[in-house]
């Protein structure tokens, strides 16, 4: 039977916790490569449009694709520019098994995936997390990294100092002793943890700003002229990603450092893959800057949704039995 999952069962079915873990057995198990992020134009010359799809399968289990439509003159139409859903099907037959609203479970997974990379590269006793970003997934960030350290105090800078006291408002409602912040170079001092999801064209986060020790999180920009942080940051960090074939076709924060000459793709420490499998080390002192550069991948989307869909399943496989068989597609 086919299942359509809401926005709000997303959200209910996909505890941070099980997802984490999840995502981690997922990342931990090797398997054939995934084809890349596809984009086509589809638009118009009075409307742009473009498409884009992300598959990933674990053969005789699953598999699944994420459709995203991307129409920037949406906003005339008082639509919002980006739309997704989800279609999982059964790995055997190929019949269609759930329709998952694409942007909560895209929200959610990547939350969860910083978290998971937070579990090697944060410092254990983390307690105070700098959020820079008000946007939809900067919503997510705080919960799900407090599944794995111990948080308790969240600031919140933004653009819009109204956006974040909106925010900070709504994080203290789930506990956090949260609060907006005007001075971001005064908030880095101050955080364990700098989680930004922006879509900044040029760095907000500074490596002359970093106190040792921190664990810098990004998550926002995702194309070549985008980044959230300067070359100083990256070069005073150990840098791990979340795919090195996603990171190294798409993000900014090391394409531009790599441009100039200042820093190179071999001196990514390792991936989600490494680090789950134990292939590579997390954290080594309490005093190194660690950085976490995720683009987003289509094996979270899978799991995530393989996870959402098995939930309550008397049949459904065990958590770590249930992760896929794949290695890599790179999906936003």
């Amino acid at each position: 039977m086919l299942r359509h999952f809401t926005a709000q069962e997303v959200e209910a079915g996909l505890d941070y916790p099980s997802l984490i873990d999840a995502l981690d057995a997922a990342f931990r198990r090797a398997g054939e490569p995934m084809p890349v992020r596809q984009t086509y134009d589809v638009g118009t010359a009075d409307t742009p449009g473009h498409l884009l799809t992300m598959p990933a399968w674990d053969r005789g289990a699953t598999l699944g694709v994420k459709l995203v439509s991307v129409f920037p003159r949406n906003a005339e139409r008082g639509l919002g520019a980006v739309s997704s859903l989800y279609v999982l099907l059964d790995g055997r037959t190929g019949q269609p098994t759930a329709l998952v609203d694409g942007e909560a479970l895209t929200n959610r997974r990547t939350a969860a995936a910083s978290a998971l990379a937070s579990r090697y590269l944060s410092r254990p006793a983390s307690r105070t997390l700098l959020v820079v970003g008000t946007g939809h997934v900067a919503h997510y960030l705080p919960e799900a990294h407090r599944a794995v350290r111990p948080i308790e105090k969240v600031l919140v800078w933004g653009r819009s100092a109204e956006r974040a006291a909106a925010l900070a408002g709504r994080l203290r409602e789930q506990g956090f002793a949260a609060a907006p912040v005007a001075d971001l170079p005064a908030a880095l001092a101050e955080a364990d943890i700098v989680s930004c999801a922006t879509t900044a064209q040029a760095p907000l986060v500074h490596g002359r700003d970093l106190r040792d020790g921190t664990h810098l999180d990004l998550v926002g920009a995702f194309t070549p002229r985008m980044r959230e942080c300067d070359d100083a940051a990256v070069l005073r960090a150990r840098v791990f990603v979340d795919t090195r074939a996603g990171a190294l076709a798409e993000a900014g924060d090391l394409l531009q450092p790599i441009a100039a000459g200042v820093w190179s793709a071999d001196r990514v420490c390792g991936d989600l893959h490494d680090l789950a499998a134990g292939t590579c080390g997390g954290r080594r002192t309490d005093d190194e800057i660690t950085l976490f550069k995720s683009v987003g991948t289509a094996l979270e989307d899978l799991t995530a949704a393989a996870l959402l869909a098995g939930a309550g399943d008397p049949g459904a496989r065990r958590r770590d039995d249930a992760a896929p068989l794949i290695r890599i597609a790179t999906a936003g």
